[in-house]
């Protein structure tokens, strides 16, 4: 979708007042009661609840710093003029480190617009339908945005409407209710989205989406049958499938297609909407680059031999690399990821890159259904979308015949390990291992300094805790 895109001046009439959700006047109702009035009212309202996703420099959206840099795939490098994503790749990070700040209330500006627009759009005149699809989107947007909050700090202030002046200084509510709120909230927005959209509204969420939040919110809790549940209602859609070319999910030309169940869509406008990744990740020797993402040996050595997502994810010496030849001194490591990076002559500036960020493909919705599946014992039914991912990797590598053998281990133990090597390798830097290796309860053991029952989340910041006496502080900090 790109009609979003193109709003930034409504968005900041909804939520410059509601970038401190902890600090403010009734938050969004006198704006929305003077204009929630029309059908496109709403569907500009619901619009600008889309705008915290974006990975601009406007948004100073440093998720990736903390699923990625935090874990043990990547190193920070930089030229060291960002602090706090040093501190955060090292676990030094505390209470006033920019990049968590910042992180908070972005997220809680997109639950502020989210929660006017499910609270307004009833009392528009418009169709049914289309308030009701509204509505859906809303709810995934505020379902999204707590899940992450959830991921990064634990116990969050759950926030479902527009608060008042005297209901805004909340307590934390447990990440097990947050975790439940979604996946109830994603199992309703379900019944009220479309299965697939057309034309300029290619993008907004979906029926499948929904249905994957919510599998994904049951897999943080450990609800095993429920993930399996979803993943077949998601699988009943009958529209996903795995692209032929892994690759496919990374080009800005081929995105938005069978194996994307939410897609985060970016824009090359030269407009603040393009995905600041493109420079942020490129090697800075390489003209525009940051440098600030560099591939972790440990990484590289955890593919098996000729898995060609290895060379598909990963830049190494003597490689082509976006107009250039990589070479050993382009990192610390002599690595660099691909993912999310053009060519220079793809992109009318660096920091506006036109590539989406694919928070679910279907590939790990097929290694949900693995996981799941293994957890609860049944190793054997496991295997078949285990088997389904790594076949279409092996169909690329190189020799197919002596690429990735088929796993048949029907070991409890063994096959939930395979599982979990198989998400690091199908979905490194997708900005998901450091939450895996926290809630697999093994991030002590890989990610270098990190401290157990501290660094599972992050601070609150301390901006919050001084406005808010009700908020405590996690464990540690």
């Amino acid at each position: 979708m790109r009609t979003y895109l193109y709003i930034p001046v409504l968005f900041m009439l909804f939520c410059t007042a509601c970038s401190n959700i902890l600090d403010k006047e009734p938050l969004g109702r006198l704006d929305a009661d003077n204009y929630f009035k029309t059908a496109q009212d709403a569907i500009q309202g619901v619009n600008a609840a889309y705008q915290p996703l974006l990975m601009n420099n406007s948004n100073n959206n440093f998720y990736w710093t903390f699923g990625t840099l935090a874990s043990d795939e990547a190193l920070a490098g930089g030229d060291g003029s960002r602090p706090g994503i040093i501190q955060i790749d090292i676990m030094k990070h505390n209470a006033s480190t920019q990049e968590i700040n910042d992180f908070w209330k972005l997220n809680y500006a997109g639950i502020v617009q989210a929660n006017t627009v499910i609270s307004k759009t009833p009392n528009v005149d418009a169709d049914e339908d289309l308030k009701s699809r509204i509505i859906g989107e809303a709810l995934f947007l505020r379902s999204y945005y707590h899940f992450i909050l959830v991921q990064v700090f634990g116990d969050i202030p759950l926030i479902l409407e527009i608060q008042n002046p005297d209901e805004v200084l909340v307590k934390r509510t447990p990440k097990t209710e947050v975790l439940e709120q979604v996946a109830s909230d994603c199992a309703l927005a379900a019944l009220m989205l479309p299965v697939s959209y057309g034309g300029n509204d290619i993008g907004r969420v979906t029926k499948g989406a929904a249905l994957a939040l919510a599998a994904k919110a049951q897999l943080y809790l450990k609800d095993y049958n429920s993930v399996l549940s979803s993943v077949a209602a998601i699988k009943g859609l009958g529209i996903y499938a795995l692209q032929e070319d892994y690759r496919n999910n990374f080009y800005d030309s081929t995105q938005n297609n069978s194996e994307s169940v939410w897609e985060i869509q970016h824009s090359n406008l030269e407009l603040g909407v393009g995905n600041q990744l493109n420079q942020w990740w490129l090697s800075k020797k390489v003209q525009d680059g940051y440098g600030f993402a560099e591939v972790s040996m440990s990484f590289v050595n955890a593919f098996e031999a000729n898995d060609p997502r290895l060379k598909f994810t990963v830049a190494r010496h003597n490689e082509p690399y976006f107009g250039v030849t990589y070479k050993a001194s382009f990192s610390s490591t002599g690595a660099s990821p691909r993912k999310y990076l053009q060519n220079a002559n793809e992109v009318s500036q660096k920091s506006d890159g036109g590539i989406n960020y694919t928070a679910i493909r279907y590939a790990e919705v097929l290694l949900w259904e693995a996981e799941a599946l293994a957890e609860l014992g049944r190793t054997s039914e496991a295997l078949t979308p285990l088997e389904e991912v790594r076949a279409r990797a092996r169909a690329q590598a190189t020799d197919p015949t002596t690429a990735l053998p088929e796993i048949t281990t029907t070991d409890q133990q063994e096959l939930i390990d395979v599982v979990r090597h198989e998400r690091q390798v199908e979905l490194g830097f997708e900005m998901h291992r450091f939450f895996d290796l926290v809630r697999w309860g093994i991030a002590a053991n890989v990610v270098d300094g990190f401290v157990p029952n501290k660094n599972e989340v992050f601070p609150i910041p301390q901006t919050e805790l001084d406005l808010n006496p009700n908020l405590s502080q996690n464990t540690g900090y």
